[in-house]
């Protein structure tokens, strides 16, 4: 029972952490890892999906978003709309890799909504760069405990 809290502990903080609410998963995975009761990749690994999900949330939310565009309660101003959009454009798919950035990876996985990234695409390049995030954080904490 304690192992699932731990999981799904590090689950809800990570797929809260990929939305734009404020949530800390590098500290429940530095911390779970430290503790040592559990596997590095399983940790790794949950962390990773838990992120993933939150992204993706953010890419469903950004492909429904346009439609309620121009709306008063709208949370986004028309221009600064069309100003992430056009940065999109320019900057391409591969800045999804950069999901994983505080501050510009949560508003980059909405925008790739918007932008009718395929799914499949963004899951790819989302997951990479994420994984790749946790897998780094693994091996630091580990290599310095």
């Amino acid at each position: 029972m304690q192992d699932l809290a731990a999981y799904g502990g590090l689950f809800l903080a990570a797929l809260v952490a990929a939305t734009i609410l404020p949530a800390q998963s590098e500290a429940v995975l530095a911390g779970l890892l430290l503790g040592g009761e559990h596997p590095a990749a399983l940790l790794v690994l949950v962390a990773s999906l838990g992120n993933i999900a939150g992204s993706a949330i953010n890419w469903w939310l950004g492909r429904s978003l346009e439609r309620f565009k121009g709306r008063r309660w709208f949370p986004v101003s028309t221009a600064a709309l069309a100003r992430a959009q056009g940065w999109f454009g320019r900057i391409g798919l591969w800045s999804l890799l950069l999901a994983w950035v505080p501050v510009v990876g949560d508003p980059l996985t909405v925008v790739a909504g918007v932008m009718r990234v395929p799914f499949w695409r963004f899951l790819l390049l989302v997951s990479l760069g994420k994984a790749g995030r946790y897998s780094l954080l693994a091996w630091a904490v580990s290599g310095f405990a």
